[in-house]
């Protein structure tokens, strides 16, 4: 549930129309909520319509359009630097919530026309460069999944369902716990989720998936006094709802470091560049077809996982036809 109790007119306005018209996800809602919160608490600090000292402590539920006619490039730019400095944050950080900038002075402009000029018409984003994705290999996947099989606690089965399904569809973790029973096609093997921007699509599971899930739910998955909004849920928590996504990190976390893994190089995500970089290393994927199996939207972000291994390298150096070919 997002927090709007504090949040000006029309802040609240822009979360009703990105969910009614953009079709925006609640994740991506709670982000442009959280990004925008604070944009504007640091604009209250920096005109000093404001005695707080602590970002998070400033009242934004009075700004008032006046103030929002006041801000420029310039203030929107040293929001930035104030992230990137003080906040040491990431570009891709930054990145976000300048998207979110934009989208938001768009919307006050030619939707809702409550100000008249867009400070943020030419707003950049930073440069993100191109980093190679961390990933397990396939002899520690299947040293995971064979520690988490056999831990001797009740909950081995659902956790190992939840790292099967990962390591072997590459979901994202919003997908995963968003998963319910009737989305699951038994006879058909597939099941259908919903990806970034409310995007449905189907995943195909294979043996391994449907063998752990199907023994999970017949072992495994609580049968009573399940929480009547969690019901369908696949994966069920301690306390009988639908897991939340703090619960699987927490479990990755667990499972990775018993199994000796370093819990700072690899984490849930990690296991989605994984199951992305196994497919096209082993299984002779199209790249268009990877693209759809994760969802991306751009072709140019599924080309992260065309990296080759070093052993790669190595076999294309050592079958080079002039390998053996001496004086």
């Amino acid at each position: 549930m997002i927090l709007r109790k504090n949040n000006p007119d029309f802040l609240n306005s822009f979360l009703d129309y990105s969910i009614t018209i953009l079709n925006k996800s609640p994740n991506s809602i709670k982000e442009y909520n959280y990004d925008l919160s604070m944009f504007l608490k640091y604009i209250s600090m920096r005109f000093e319509l404001t005695d707080e000292k602590e970002l998070k402590n400033v009242d934004i539920s009075n700004f008032s359009v006046n103030t929002l006619n006041k801000i420029t490039l310039d203030d929107i730019h040293a929001f930035v630097s104030y992230l990137a400095v003080d906040l040491r944050a990431k570009p891709a950080t930054r990145a976000r919530k300048i998207s979110s900038i934009r989208i938001f002075f768009k919307y006050l402009t030619s939707k809702a026309h409550i100000i008249s000029e867009n400070p943020a018409q030419d707003l950049e984003t930073p440069k993100l460069g191109k980093r190679m994705p961390k990933y397990l290999s396939l002899e520690e996947s299947q040293k995971l999944l064979d520690i988490t099989d056999n831990e001797d606690n009740r909950n081995h089965e659902r956790n190992y369902a939840i790292i099967t399904l990962f390591l072997n569809c590459g979901l994202r973790l919003s997908e995963l716990v968003g998963i319910n029973v009737p989305d699951i096609e038994f006879d058909e093997c597939r099941m259908t989720v919903i990806g970034k921007g409310n995007k449905e699509r189907t995943i195909y599971l294979n043996r391994a998936c449907m063998k752990a899930i199907s023994e999970y739910l017949n072992n495994a998955r609580p049968r009573e006094n399940i929480k009547s909004d969690s019901r369908n849920a696949l994966f069920l928590s301690e306390r009988r709802e639908r897991i939340s996504r703090r619960t699987v990190q927490q479990i990755i976390e667990k499972e990775l470091r018993v199994a000796g893994l370093d819990t700072k190089k690899y984490s849930v995500h990690k296991l989605r560049h994984t199951a992305a970089t196994l497919m096209y290393q082993y299984g002779n994927v199209d790249i268009r077809a990877l693209q759809e199996l994760l969802g991306h939207e751009s072709i140019s972000t599924t080309e992260i996982y065309t990296h080759v291994s070093n052993e790669q390298v190595r076999n294309a150096v050592e079958n080079n036809p002039l390998a053996n070919y001496q004086n």
